[in-house]
Protein backbone atom coordinates (compact mmCIF):
# COMPACT_ATOMS: atom_id res chain seq x y z
CA UNK A 1 0.00 0.00 0.00
CA UNK A 2 1.16 3.49 -0.87
CA UNK A 3 1.82 6.13 1.78
CA UNK A 4 -1.29 8.14 2.63
CA UNK A 5 -0.49 11.86 2.51
CA UNK A 6 -4.00 13.14 3.15
CA UNK A 7 -5.53 13.31 6.61
CA UNK A 8 -7.92 10.37 6.46
CA UNK A 9 -10.15 11.57 9.30
CA UNK A 10 -10.56 14.99 7.68
CA UNK A 11 -11.43 13.52 4.27
CA UNK A 12 -13.89 11.05 5.81
CA UNK A 13 -15.51 13.82 7.86
CA UNK A 14 -15.80 16.11 4.82
CA UNK A 15 -17.40 13.41 2.66
CA UNK A 16 -19.76 12.38 5.47
CA UNK A 17 -20.88 15.97 6.15
CA UNK A 18 -21.23 16.79 2.46
CA UNK A 19 -23.06 13.64 1.38
CA UNK A 20 -23.79 11.31 4.32
CA UNK A 21 -21.57 8.77 2.53
CA UNK A 22 -18.62 6.75 3.82
CA UNK A 23 -15.11 6.81 2.34
CA UNK A 24 -13.23 3.62 1.49
CA UNK A 25 -9.55 3.11 2.29
CA UNK A 26 -8.84 2.76 -1.43
CA UNK A 27 -10.32 6.21 -2.05
CA UNK A 28 -7.74 7.65 0.35
CA UNK A 29 -4.93 5.94 -1.59
CA UNK A 30 -6.19 7.43 -4.87
CA UNK A 31 -6.58 10.90 -3.32
CA UNK A 32 -3.04 10.64 -1.94
CA UNK A 33 -1.73 9.72 -5.38
CA UNK A 34 -3.48 12.77 -6.84
CA UNK A 35 -1.99 15.04 -4.16
CA UNK A 36 1.50 13.62 -4.79
CA UNK A 37 1.12 14.14 -8.55
CA UNK A 38 0.05 17.77 -8.06
CA UNK A 39 2.98 18.30 -5.68
CA UNK A 40 5.41 16.78 -8.19
CA UNK A 41 4.21 19.20 -10.88
CA UNK A 42 4.43 22.14 -8.46
CA UNK A 43 8.01 21.16 -7.57
CA UNK A 44 8.97 21.12 -11.24
CA UNK A 45 7.36 24.54 -11.73
CA UNK A 46 9.19 26.03 -8.74
CA UNK A 47 12.51 24.59 -9.90
CA UNK A 48 11.92 25.96 -13.40
CA UNK A 49 11.42 29.37 -11.82
CA UNK A 50 14.74 29.02 -9.94
CA UNK A 51 13.14 28.80 -6.50
CA UNK A 52 13.53 26.39 -3.60
CA UNK A 53 10.06 27.14 -2.30
CA UNK A 54 6.85 25.73 -3.77
CA UNK A 55 4.26 28.49 -3.92
CA UNK A 56 0.56 28.58 -4.70
CA UNK A 57 1.31 29.78 -8.22
CA UNK A 58 3.26 26.56 -8.88
CA UNK A 59 0.22 24.37 -8.33
CA UNK A 60 -1.56 23.48 -11.59
CA UNK A 61 -4.98 25.14 -11.61
CA UNK A 62 -6.77 22.11 -13.01
CA UNK A 63 -5.17 19.58 -10.70
CA UNK A 64 -3.18 16.53 -11.75
CA UNK A 65 -4.31 16.46 -15.39
CA UNK A 66 -2.41 19.64 -16.27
Amino acid sequence: MSDIVVVASKIKKYVKEKSQMSTSANALVVLSDIVKSVCDKAIVNAQADGRKTVMDRDIPAGGPSQ
